[in-house]
């Protein structure tokens, strides 16, 4: 089992910058990939960016260019570096993994954290 805690989240102005932070505990030697997800009130929630164990990144088109996960493996920790923000950013954002790589490639993903609120105002 793999327990994941986010921080980071805040209230900025649009065009402002903030790096989420989702700190891995438990067996967490056997992740197989680990993502941002975002739900804002009203609407389901969505993937934005994916890291697995090798280092491969995918990310949702309407971040492209403007987020940035990374991970750092000794620290167990994940990142979401994010930039250029707009109002629409604003949810809930929360960190997920899976040991399993077809739920990788699905986003079922297995653990989830609490999730930490970002909110954009224009």
């Amino acid at each position: 089992q793999v327990q994941l805690v986010e921080s980071g989240g805040d209230s900025v102005q649009s065009g402002g910058s903030l790096r989420l932070s989702c700190v891995a505990f438990g067996y967490t030697d056997s992740i197989a990939c680990m993502g941002w997800f975002r739900q804002a009130p009203g609407k389901d929630r969505e993937g934005v960016a994916t890291i697995d164990r090798d280092g491969l990144t995918t990310y949702a088109d309407d971040v492209k260019g403007r987020f940035t996960i990374s991970q750092d493996d000794v620290k167990k920790e994940l990142y979401l570096q994010m930039s250029s923000l707009e109002p629409e950013d604003t949810a809930m954002y929360y960190c997920a993994a899976t040991y399993t790589s077809w739920r990788c490639r699905t986003g079922e993903y297995n653990y989830w954290g609490q999730g930490t609120q970002v909110t954009v105002s224009s």
